[in-house]
């Protein structure tokens, strides 16, 4: 089994590639199965969630082919794939695929709205909270589906003559309901409106691309999502947004070690209150012609309390790589987590790095300390496992990264963009 192997002390300095973003590319790969037509992804990242949807989408009948390039200035590839579904051989999600990744559930509403019924099995993922699925099933039956849940499957169907517009209001936010009733009701007879959606710049994303695809939606990127419904889609040809997550990701990673980095082919709109936060920490973000400048010199990394929230609040994917900075700053921080419930479990292996964090709720408090020194510690989900290199880059000595198939999930090539920029990261095999 791989492992990172970390040797912290190097400031870093160069371009940083920013791979397309993952939380987009996979509700735009589901958004395949609504067409017999081919849809054409461009800037799609190489992960193993990836991979994972690709043979998922197989399952269902997918025609998939995959172009690589290598990029100018990293060693990442951004890839361009085309999804041909012209004949859905299959509706049903089975569970030895869909325990392997929480997302694929989504491929219940596209199933649904095309060919009126999906069997799908209860999601797997990440095990950072429950994240129950009632609001997918509340919202499908909003418009009119039928659902049952049976031996660990959900079996949707949809009425005679197709589902049917309707209104539902989350009661929380959901991005990933938002993805799924919003797929559905593209193909639903009528009009359907949707409140409280999620706000995120991956759910305006997939509505630009349905949109291409001759869908009539409105008010994505609001909380009021109105999708007038079409009889069929076609094909069309999108590029994947930056990924937002590793823009922070990478920022973060300066702020910790000092340096000077432009993080390349990104946008800072994309998550402006997790930037301004890095700022309050001391480094310098700004602007440039082919992304963000990153800079911090070797003054002291200023303490900052962060609450995450639904965008545009401060992302929950980029909280524990907050703690990860937050362990060196010079006086007490405190993070709420207010999404997941049961997403502090990086806290005990940065605390075998030196960190001094305690809880209390879903609040940590990190007292900083001068300094950290290297150990052998355990990714235990995607974010987390992210959160103890940034320690690792600042710490003294060697870090040694187990379980690193959670990063490999969601970072494209992560030991090689970090490499490039000084850091002294490798991937080992056992």
């Amino acid at each position: 089994m791989d492992r990172i192997r970390i040797v912290g002390g190097n400031q870093l300095h160069g371009v940083i590639p920013i791979s397309g973003a993952k939380n987009a590319a996979l509700p735009l790969m589901i958004a395949s199965l609504l067409t017999d037509d081919t849809l054409t992804l461009e800037n799609v990242p190489h992960l193993a969630d990836v991979e994972q949807l690709i043979r998922i989408l197989g399952n269902h009948g997918a025609d998939i082919s995959v172009n690589g390039r290598r990029e100018r200035q990293g060693e990442s590839y951004a890839r361009t794939i085309h999804f041909t579904s012209r004949n859905i051989v299959s509706t049903t999600a089975p569970y030895e695929l869909v325990s392997k990744m929480r997302a694929s559930f989504w491929v219940i509403g596209p199933l649904l709205a095309r060919e009126g019924k999906a069997r799908v099995s209860l999601p797997g993922g990440c095990a950072i909270g429950t994240r129950p699925v009632d609001l997918f099933i509340e919202g499908l039956a909003a418009l009119g589906a039928n659902i049952e849940i049976d031996g660990g499957y959900i079996d949707a169907t949809a009425p005679e003559g197709g589902l049917t517009g309707g209104r539902y209001v989350f009661p929380k936010v959901s991005v990933g309901a938002t993805h799924v009733l919003m797929m559905a009701a593209t193909l639903a007879n009528g009009t359907t409106v949707i409140g409280n959606a999620a706000r995120e710049p991956e759910v305006a994303d997939l509505a630009k691309c349905l949109n291409a695809m001759g869908a009539k939606i409105t008010g994505a990127g609001t909380g009021t999502i109105t999708i007038e419904g079409v009889r069929s889609l076609s094909g069309a040809r999108h590029r994947v947004l930056p990924d937002r997550i590793e823009t922070g990701t990478y920022a973060m990673a300066v702020a910790m070690t000092g340096g000077d980095v432009i993080l390349e082919d990104t946008d800072s709109s994309l998550l402006e209150t997790a930037l301004e936060a890095i700022r309050r920490t001391g480094a310098e973000i700004s602007e440039t012609n082919s992304g963000i400048r990153v800079v911090r010199n070797r003054a002291g990394i200023r303490p900052v309390d962060i609450v995450t929230d639904p965008f545009p609040g401060f992302p929950t994917d980029l909280q524990a790589q907050f703690m990860g900075l937050m362990t060196k700053s010079s006086g007490v921080s405190h993070i709420t987590e207010t999404i997941f419930e049961n997403r502090f479990m990086h806290v005990q292996e940065l605390a075998r790095l030196g960190a001094k964090i305690s809880l209390s709720g879903q609040t940590a408090k990190i007292e900083g300390v001068s300094r950290l020194k290297g150990a052998p510690v355990m990714a235990t989900d995607l974010r987390a496992s992210v959160s103890l290199v940034i320690a690792g880059l600042a710490a003294e000595g060697e870090t040694m990264v187990s379980r690193v198939y959670h990063l490999d999930r969601g970072f494209e090539r992560l030991e090689e963009k970090l490499t490039r920029c000084g850091a002294h990261v490798e991937r080992v095999s056992d």
